[in-house]
């Protein structure tokens, strides 16, 4: 009898922040469980009352993984419509203000047992291992696949602190890169993976219907949903409506949004001549999204956007740059790409005046998880229910990377170096770690059930 593959899906974030990484790979967990071929654990940030009340939402706070866990589940469920059964376990987090990120916190590589350790995926590796300390993923993993899912790139142009990050970087085995958008990584591919929440596909039905009876579908113009900090395409949305007010005449805007830079970008809407509303974040699921027609989206750091995703999922039409992290939706007629200033005027004004075309069977089914379950699995190789060899693939820069002697030895002594820098306070927090976070201290592990570290020492981390 073959041995069901056993996958660990790590990943930086968890409800109730409504953020990629946090809805994304609760998603990919739920969906690769959905048919009992796999044994799927998702791994999720722990966070202690006082990050809790930096990052969760309307005063959301979990006294208890087990609060924390039974929160989750029921959200995935009140979408879903049924019961995936997969397992969750929770890792020692600790939130950055300044990097506006959860990072781990001591070896999290141990939350999964030996015996159960087989595949691991790493949504945003980079955050997962720019101070690992510890088992190396791949000593510990028989196959560690790394998904992409930020452009890297584009917020070291735009954030000095970032390139300090960006520094540590490491990535073990095998990445998925989202979109082209993204560095050009050894041993990567690029692969759309991502779904939407099937409730997306469900309003974009009825839509539909009401189209084809008739009905004033769409009654409202444009809007953007984002995490409300700059660099998530609000200065390029509002430069872009400031630049050309007078030719947008008549456009009206609502921007839906929380995140540290509200508060500039009221103001920065308040001087626009356009009337352009700011309200806070709200789940784009929510009814109040869906008589929306046009969703305005500039953004450019998204290795694939999810809002957009969303947006075509429910059958509005999307106004986006024309960009590589928006190649996968160029194949939606309601997807609408601009390179400039004056086209962002041209197609945002014949959006307006349009209706959006219906979503064919087909295209429904590219935005969905089972869609992108089924992509993942190819990509990763592991549809064939075997563990992949790292000879498969189409790319000649893979092959002769992954067969190189001299690539091995170098990356061998990269992951040295790093274990090295990492394990020590000094050379951790010089680098932009968090101090105090080589290993999970008092509060972490009582909060867990785990052993305090006066006891265990590095042990601490162990379930």
């Amino acid at each position: 009898m073959t041995k069901k593959q056993q996958i660990a899906i790590y990943t930086t974030a968890s409800l109730p922040w409504m953020t990629g990484t946090a809805v994304n790979p609760l998603f990919r967990a739920c969906y690769l469980a959905k048919d009992g071929e796999r044994k799927v654990t998702l791994v999720i940030p722990w966070l202690s009352l006082k990050d809790q009340r930096l990052v969760y939402p309307d005063n959301i706070k979990f006294k208890s993984a087990l609060e924390h866990e039974a929160y989750v589940r029921k959200w995935l469920e009140d979408r879903t419509g049924f019961i995936s059964r997969f397992e969750i376990k929770f890792y020692p987090g600790r939130f950055s203000t300044d990097k506006r990120s959860i990072l781990p916190v001591g070896d999290i590589t141990e939350i999964i047992s030996d015996e159960e350790a087989d595949i691991a995926v790493l949504e945003e590796p980079e955050h997962l291992t720019w101070y690992h300390h510890g088992k190396r993923w791949k000593a510990k993993f028989r196959l560690v696949i790394g998904i992409v899912h930020t452009n890297y790139l584009e917020y070291v142009r735009r954030e000095k602190n970032a390139a300090q990050a960006f520094l540590l970087k490491h990535i073990n085995s095998w990445v998925i890169r989202l979109s082209a958008a993204t560095q050009d990584l050894p041993r990567s591919i690029i692969c759309n993976v991502h779904g939407v929440n099937p409730k997306f596909l469900e309003t974009g039905t009825k839509k539909k219907e009401e189209l084809e009876d008739g009905k004033p579908a769409f009654t409202k113009g444009a809007y953007y949903i984002g995490k409300m900090i700059w660099n998530k395409g609000y200065k390029e949305l509002l430069k872009l409506l400031k630049d050309h007010q007078k030719e947008l005449v008549g456009l009206e805007v609502d921007l839906y949004g929380n995140g540290e830079d509200s508060n500039e970008v009221k103001v920065a809407a308040k001087k626009l001549e356009l009337p352009v509303r700011v309200h806070p974040g709200r789940d784009h699921a929510d009814p109040l999204f869906h008589d929306y027609k046009v969703f305005l989206n500039p953004s450019t750091t998204d290795v694939v956007c999810t809002t957009t995703a969303e947006a075509l999922a429910m059958g509005k039409i999307v106004v986006c740059a024309n960009h590589p992290s928006n190649e996968f939706f160029k194949q939606f007629p309601n997807c609408r790409m601009y390179g400039d200033g004056e086209e962002f005027v041209a197609t945002t004004r014949k959006a307006l005046a349009e209706q959006p075309a219906p979503l064919t069977d087909s295209q429904r089914h590219e935005l969905s998880w089972e869609a992108a379950t089924e992509r993942f699995l190819k990509a990763a190789e592991l549809d064939q229910g075997t563990t992949p060899k790292l000879s498969r693939t189409s790319s000649k820069k893979f092959a002769s990377l992954s067969s190189s002697n001299v690539k091995k030895k170098l990356e061998d002594a990269s992951a040295y170096i790093h274990n090295a820098v990492s394990g020590t306070e000094f050379t951790r927090t010089a680098f932009g770690a968090i101090p105090g976070t080589l290993h999970p201290d008092d509060e972490l592990c009582k909060e867990l059930g785990l052993p305090s570290p006066t006891n265990s020492g590095a042990q601490c981390c162990r379930k």
